[in-house]
């Protein structure tokens, strides 16, 4: 390989370095080097088999020890126990591996976007070949409307442009040239010699020698960059495991102590202890928690769906919610991806063009800094010029696209649709000025021209840079008369352009000239000059409507928007000023060659800053996601491009555009915004904001009954009390009565301030001191006491009191078996007190309506149908060792509900009014 890189040689060196000539490969040399690199293809990594995965979720330690509990409880001859439990383990598997199943195919859509066939130049001859045919060293024939299929560096090029938009993210196509490249500041995607697999020709012709293939290309390297990417485990995931593990330690732990005292101290036979035991697991494991968790994040994930937002990954709902940085590309996520003519200086005049992207409703007018308007002739002579001098096309929406799409260049098609805002239509003046000829666009011009029949004779149309066509005019049109044009003129022009370009605009000038006579062929030299100049078009792909009020609500809920883009700075600075994203008047720009040469400690040290990140490689964006990560952030990437498949994988949460994403950035983003509706990710982060808040109100909810689960094993083997609560119990109020009210806390719409209040730290706890001491030690505490009152007057009803260390007369079986159901439908009454006192951890439930949840009244109302199944169907009050209760005991069970319902409002009262009173308090300090 020679000492200088493939885009720094001539093109004579080219050949000789890649062994190949400007006849192309034989058949030999191609089949050698098929042998030699392969085939031009992209692979796949292995996924794990499905058997494995659900294995996986049926072998965590919360579920071995619910196994282990199943085994001992058939040991010791409790065979339909066991079921249960083993039961449980399954429907726990069975929704965890639901909630997580989701195929990996990005790698598959990625291979999708390669073409199926190239044509290449083999033995002096052109030829179609399947591009998985392509090897290093074949000439590629390349023309307008194609695809590169492999990695190639330019031999020949006229006119050629390429939109590189899945590699860099930004869709206005890319010159491109054969000549060397020698500048040291550019990063490979930026060498104007080079073309990459995956992006397509807009315009022109070329060859190329292909250099890389496969993996090996700017593409492979996407794909290998996506592919290698391991997935880590959410947030909550993590949480989750943390709370099981701990509660399954607890259980351990406690099942022991609770055996052992049973034999040696209170002297308990061994099965007996033993069934203690299972009871404590039972208790203290939330078997129930995993499903409820699965399934209250499916609704939300319903929910998001009805409003355009598709969530495929459950658990990226609640990392929404610990979002604190969303770093966002520009072109499609926050602007429209279609160039639209926003100004226009005309005959003197500065003009207004109203509507936004390709749909031609719109209007030109006066701009408020011109004091008259425009002559319609002039205005006129550039629309025609706008449309004419265009090789794009526009297509009207139909089933497949809802709304105006183009074909071609993205500038040419805003100057078509600037023609038709002037009352232009495009067929009508195609058959009355037809072309004759076209000189292309060229780099080296930055113009071009077409040549039309005009009025019997031939009149010349051009367009392109402002400066590079300006310095060929000689005239101007103004109020339809064609006048020389003078300094003071230029001047004007030169002046617009700039103020123009100082607002992020995309300024191209258009020209005319009638042609004399033709004598010879036609070339730029002949016909672009003395030209009549029309005027400027300034462009902009111009922001979402919606996201502008986006920005503000991400300010006020403490979230940093941070722009990474592989456009340029100037232009990314423009539209995140417009758009609201900046709070500061001079924002650093860093550049993708800028951020090459800082360390991982100087990285760190900017992530503070307010930093437009520009012309980022998808690399880029991955060290910069890795970075703001290790910062301790929760990133989300919002993107739509290939190039951006890697920083979404990476991401906390990837969120994609649905209707200009690509298909591989959808499949590697964890949400999708199906309406392209950037305003819908201040949706999503409102409700996995609430997701955490819910997942708090059940988890308090849930925590709270285990304690009148557990304690009754317990103060059995320390006091020698009836054990009040059996095993099968437990599970009916777990599995059974619990579910659907936790779940309808589950779907709690949002707290009017969940957007005012900061980010909480991605270290904050789920589950926290706070939470633990009011589920249990609070609401736990009076669910207790109220259901041992239960249990208590129930013994002394029937004339056997309970005397602490059993010295009470031992009272007949079915005593006991009315005072464990009296005791079970204790906890499941104060249950429902409790689902309303956890609708809130602050307020009351006042502010949320009694009727704002209908899900809730269901639970509630389906909770007591079970309650009756259970206690009054004798088949099933056998298996749970029930009796039924006389009607009677339900008056006192009723007053379960508003006693703690009652008891907790009065403390959120009181903790609400000593919160004020230390506020008013610290106020009154401060200001002293």
């Amino acid at each position: 390989m020679p000492s200088s890189p493939l885009y720094a040689l001539r093109r004579s060196e080219v050949f000789e370095v890649l062994e190949t000539s400007p006849e192309g490969l034989s058949a030999d040399e191609v089949d050698q080097r098929a042998g030699l690199y392969g085939y031009n293809i992209l692979e796949e990594a292995q996924a794990l088999p499905a058997w494995r995965r659900l294995l996986l979720y049926m072998i965590h330690p919360m579920a071995l020890l619910l196994w282990a509990a199943g085994s001992a409880a058939m040991l010791v001859g409790r065979i339909e126990l066991g079921v249960i439990i083993w039961m449980v383990v399954l429907i726990n598997a069975s929704f965890s591996y639901w909630r997580e199943n989701r195929a990996v195919k990005a790698v598959a859509v990625l291979k999708d976007l390669l073409p199926a066939y190239t044509r290449v130049i083999r033995e002096g001859k052109e030829i179609k070949v399947p591009a998985s045919e392509i090897v290093p060293g074949d000439l590629l024939s390349l023309a307008e409307g194609d695809n590169v299929p492999a990695d190639a560096r330019l031999v020949e090029a006229y006119g050629l442009r390429t939109n590189n938009s899945t590699l860099t993210g930004e869709t206005l196509p890319a010159a491109r040239n054969h000549d060397a490249s020698l500048r040291s500041d550019v990063s490979e995607l930026e060498r104007p010699n080079l073309v990459f697999a995956g992006t397509s020709v807009v315009s022109g012709t070329g060859k190329a020698v292909v250099y890389a293939t496969g993996m090996q290309t700017q593409f492979g390297r996407i794909a290998n960059l996506t592919q290698t990417m391991h997935e880590s485990p959410s947030l909550l995931q993590l949480q989750m495991e943390k709370i099981s593990r701990y509660f399954s330690w607890a259980a351990i732990v406690l099942a022991l102590v609770v055996f052992a005292v049973a034999i040696f101290d209170v002297g308990f036979a061994p099965h007996e202890a033993f069934l203690l035991g299972i009871g404590i697991l039972v208790a203290i494991i939330p078997e129930g928690l995993a499903p409820t968790v699965t399934l209250t994040l499916a609704m939300a994930v319903q929910r998001l769906a009805q409003k355009g937002v598709l969530v495929k990954k459950l658990s990226a709902v609640e990392t929404l919610g610990l979002t604190s940085v969303i770093c966002t590309d520009k072109s499609g996520t926050l602007t429209q991806n279609q160039m639209t003519v926003r100004k226009l200086w005309v005959a003197g005049m500065h003009l207004d063009v109203s509507g936004v992207g390709y749909d031609p409703d719109g209007e030109i007018g006066p701009a408020t800094r011109s004091k008259k308007g425009v002559k319609p002739g002039d205005l006129e002579e550039l629309c025609k010029a706008a449309i004419l001098c265009n090789n794009a096309r526009l297509i009207p929406p139909n089933a497949e696209q809802p709304r105006w799409t183009c074909v071609g260049d993205q500038t040419e098609a805003a100057l078509r649709v600037l023609g038709m805002k002037g009352g232009l239509e495009d067929q009508e003046l195609a058959l009355e000025y037809p072309r004759v000829h076209e000189l292309p666009f060229d780099a080296r011009r930055k113009r071009m021209a077409t040549i039309h029949i005009w009025q019997g004779g031939r009149t010349a149309l051009v367009k392109g840079a402002p400066r590079e066509v300006l310095q060929l005019c000689t005239a101007i049109q103004k109020d339809g008369v064609i006048v020389p044009l003078d300094e003071a003129t230029r001047a004007d022009i030169l002046a617009a352009n700039d103020d123009f370009a100082r607002s992020a605009l995309r300024v191209l000038a258009l020209a005319m000239r009638q042609l004399p006579e033709r004598s010879g062929v036609y070339s730029p030299e002949t016909v672009e000059r003395d030209l009549t100049f029309l005027g400027l078009a300034a462009m902009m792909d111009p922001p979402r409507l919606e996201v502008a009020q986006a920005m503000q609500v991400f300010h006020s809920a403490g979230i940093r928007m941070v722009m990474v883009t592989g456009d340029y700075g100037l232009t990314a600075e423009s539209v995140a000023r417009r758009v609201g994203m900046l709070s500061g008047p001079s924002p650093r720009i860093l550049t993708g060659a800028d951020l090459e040469g800082l360390s991982d400690v100087e990285l760190q040290a900017l992530l503070d800053e307010e930093v437009i990140y520009s012309r980022m490689a998808p690399e880029h964006k991955l060290r910069l996601v890795e970075a703001f990560q290790a910062h301790g952030e929760v990133v989300a990437v919002v993107g739509d491009g290939v190039n951006d498949t890697p920083a979404l994988r990476k991401s906390d949460v990837g969120i994609a555009m649905g209707i200009t994403g690509t298909d591989v950035a959808k499949e590697a983003a964890d949400v999708i915004l199906v309406e392209d509706h950037f305003g819908l990710v201040v949706d999503a982060v409102q409700e996995g904001r609430a997701v955490y808040d819910n997942l708090r109100k059940f988890i308090t909810y849930i925590l709270a009954s285990n304690i009148p689960e557990v304690l009754p094993f317990i103060l059995t083997d320390l006091l020698r009390l009836p054990l009040a609560l059996t095993v099968v119990q437990i599970l009916a109020i777990d599995m059974g009565t619990d579910l659907l009210p936790s779940l309808a806390l589950g779907i709690e719409k949002p707290e009017p301030t969940v957007m005012r209040r900061p980010p909480r730290h991605r270290s904050q706890p789920l589950v926290d001191g706070k939470l633990l001491l009011r589920s249990m030690a609070w609401l736990g505490g009076i669910e207790t006491l109220l259901c041992y009152l239960g249990f208590f007057l129930t013994y002394l009803i029937a004339g056997y009191p309970i005397m602490i260390g059993g010295q009470a007369t031992a009272a007949p079986r079915p005593v006991y078996l009315l005072a464990t159901t009296v005791f079970f439908a204790g906890v499941v009454t104060s249950q429902v007190g409790n689902v309303f006192a956890c609708r809130s951890e602050t307020n009351g439930t006042r502010r949320l309506g009694l009727f704002s949840n209908p899900y809730l009244l269901v639970g509630i109302v389906c909770e007591a149908v079970l309650i009756v199944i259970t206690i009054y169907i004798p088949p099933v009050a056998q298996r749970f060792d029930h009796l039924p209760l006389p009607l009677y005991y339900w008056v006192g069970l009723s007053l379960f509900a508003p006693t703690l319902y009652a008891l907790e409002k009065g403390r959120k009262f009181l903790e609400q009014r000593l919160a004020h009173k230390t506020s008013v308090l610290w106020t009154n300090l401060t200001e002293k």
